[in-house]
C-alpha cells in the first residue's frame, strides 16, 4: 500500500506539472495513465495515432489497438499545435529523440516534493497499476481490462486488480459477521 499511487497524489502529480511549466511532463504522466500504457509503449503515441484517435502498439510479440478518450486527443492536439508535431512521436527530447524511462523516472521524482508524493510511489509504471485498478473498479470486467493492457492471461492482469489492504479490510468489517 505504501507503494500504491492514489488518485489524488497522480492528480497532484499532474497538476503540479502543469505549474512548474512542464507541460509535456503533465501530458506523458496523463498518457500513460489515461490509457493504461507502458513507458516502452509511450513511442506508438504519435502524431498519426493522436490524429486518428487510436494508438496501435506491438509489444511482446502481440499488437493491439488502445482507443484515446476526446480530452486526451484534444490536448495532445494541442500540444501538437504548440510544438508544431506533424508526424512522428509526440513526446521527445530537445534533441527529437523520444523520451525513455530514465528521462521520465528522473522528471517525475523531481516533483515528489513539490506534489507531496512519497518518492516510494514514483516510477512510471505505477500509472499503468492506477490505470488498471480504476479501470476495475468502474468496469469489474477484467477480460477486457486484459485486452486493453496486452496481457495474453488474466492471471497477469489480476495483479492490478488486487484491492488495497485498507479496501479489503473495509470490505469484510462491512460484512457485519463479528459482533
Amino acid at each position: 500500500e505504501e507503494k500504491e499511487l492514489s488518485r489524488e497524489e497522480y492528480y497532484r502529480l499532474v497538476n503540479t506539472a502543469g505549474k512548474c511549466g512542464k507541460e509535456r511532463l503533465s501530458l506523458a504522466i496523463q498518457t500513460l495513465c489515461g490509457l493504461g500504457l507502458r513507458i516502452s509503449e509511450l513511442k506508438a503515441v504519435t502524431a498519426e495515432a493522436v490524429r486518428a484517435g487510436r494508438i496501435r502498439i506491438w509489444n511482446k510479440g502481440k499488437n493491439r489497438t488502445v482507443f484515446m478518450g476526446k480530452k486526451l486527443q484534444k490536448q495532445l492536439l494541442g500540444y501538437m499545435k504548440k510544438r508544431r508535431i506533424k508526424a512522428g512521436e509526440v513526446f521527445t527530447t530537445r534533441s527529437g529523440k523520444g523520451i525513455n524511462r530514465s528521462n521520465l523516472w528522473r522528471e517525475m521524482k523531481a516533483l515528489c516534493e513539490k506534489a507531496e508524493v512519497s518518492w516510494g510511489k514514483i516510477f512510471p509504471h505505477n500509472l499503468r497499476h492506477l490505470f488498471a485498478r480504476t479501470f476495475y473498479a468502474a468496469q469489474k470486467d477484467v477480460v477486457r481490462l486484459a485486452d486493453i493492457m496486452g496481457h495474453s492471461s488474466i492471471e497477469t492482469t489480476r495483479i492490478y486488480t488486487a484491492a488495497s489492504v485498507r479496501e479489503c479490510r473495509r470490505k469484510i468489517e462491512a460484512l457485519g459477521l463479528v459482533l
